[in-house]
């Protein structure tokens, strides 16, 4: 695929390709196509396996060795570079923040709390809440570097919400295959009414994970060394390919065998982002290992997981909430979500920083890709 392609031909490639492929599946596994255009979605198609312990096993070694590279990544990186981006002196906490701290803490009780007065109003603490949290995610970040997202980029900031609602909406496209989670409370809901409070709710996923990367670049452990093997990729066109075979045929079987793709959902997706941005020769997360800048793997994991323990914290008490049904390892649950399904977050927010990568076209550098 050629590199010089025009970009407007590179943005209906992205979509047809991380849409149509996942309906190609749909179409193949000869399910009844009504229930992929229900708004809201009601109807169920999957009929999910129950708990296996040999699959849990399975599962749980694969996640624990990604959790020890991670771990490796952080702590045993080279120290022949060990120079660091200096901060600037610890700022004092901006007005804001504590006008945002205190924000949080009154949108999270009332999001766990069941007033009578607030009952018509319930359902719709989510949005409010991570605005909150994101302000105050960027507070703790100025704090600490004198510089954070909503300051510095008010621009890219605001671009983001949209970019988030979207970003999100394909993740719930794509869990119209494998319906591993439901959102209850709000019933009755209208078409309008799910679509508009959707869209809200979703505008907050990307400012969030990219608010906690910038938070965590300001700590020593991600940023005190650059590790002294640069990943380099000798036939990087050639990768790609394997990428986009292994992404590709993920998304196509998701709707074919939802049991046993499911976790694709959360890989298959940023192959395929991966694989069109090194084709383009467009991957700062792949330019930034070739300079040995592994904290571009490192830290948005971390922040996806970071997140992501907040999203099931603030979710299981509030009225208007998600549930899960996952196949075979739908056991020991921290709030909602079983404990596997955590690893799913560790993909996620390296898919959220490609995915920004590429829609902003590389125009916005993270601090932390080096």
């Amino acid at each position: 695929m050629r590199d010089h392609l025009p970009n407007a031909l590179k943005f209906l490639l992205v979509p047809m390709a991380l849409l149509g492929l996942p309906f190609l599946g749909f179409l193949l596994s000869g399910k009844p196509l009504d229930p992929l255009w229900e708004i809201p979605p009601t109807t169920s198609t999957v009929i999910h396996a129950s708990f296996s312990w040999p699959i849990f096993g399975i599962f749980s070694t694969i996640i624990l060795g990604l959790v020890v590279a991670l771990l490796i990544l952080l702590f045993k990186g080279g120290k022949a570079h060990t120079t660091s981006k200096p901060l600037s002196p610890i700022l004092r906490f901006p007005w804001w923040g504590w006008v945002s701290f205190g924000s949080l803490l009154l949108f999270w009780v009332l999001a766990w709390t069941r007033f009578p007065w607030f009952s018509d109003f319930q359902g719709l603490t989510f949005t409010p809440l991570w605005i909150s949290f994101i302000f105050l995610l960027n507070a703790l970040t100025y704090q600490r570097s004198g510089r954070c997202l909503i300051l510095d980029h008010p621009r890219f900031f605001l671009s983001l919400l949209l970019w988030s609602a979207l970003f999100w909406w394909y993740f719930e496209y794509l869990n119209r295959f494998v319906q591993n989670w439901r959102y209850v409370g709000l019933e009755p809901m209208t078409a309008t009414f799910y679509v508009v409070h959707s869209t809200l709710a979703f505008s907050t996923v990307l400012p969030a994970v990219l608010s906690v990367c910038d938070l965590l670049y300001t700590f020593s452990i991600f940023t005190k060394c650059r590790y002294l093997n640069p990943l380099h990729i000798s036939q990087p066109k050639k990768f790609s390919w394997i990428l986009g075979s292994i992404g590709s045929s993920s998304l196509v079987g998701l709707a074919v065998w939802p049991n046993y793709l499911f976790p694709m959902l959360w890989i298959g997706p940023l192959f395929i982002l991966l694989t069109f941005q090194i084709l383009w020769s467009q991957s700062r997360v792949m330019s930034a290992l070739n300079a040995g800048h592994w904290q571009v793997l490192t830290i948005p994991p971390c922040a996806g997981l970071f997140c992501g323990f907040f999203w099931e914290l603030w979710n299981i008490y509030s009225a208007a909430q998600w549930e899960y049904a996952i196949p075979f390892v739908d056991r020991f649950h921290l709030f909602a979500m079983p404990i596997l399904g955590y690893a799913g977050y560790l993909t996620f927010g390296l898919e959220c920083v490609v995915a920004v990568d590429l829609l902003t076209n590389g125009r916005h550098r993270f601090a932390f890709m080096g």
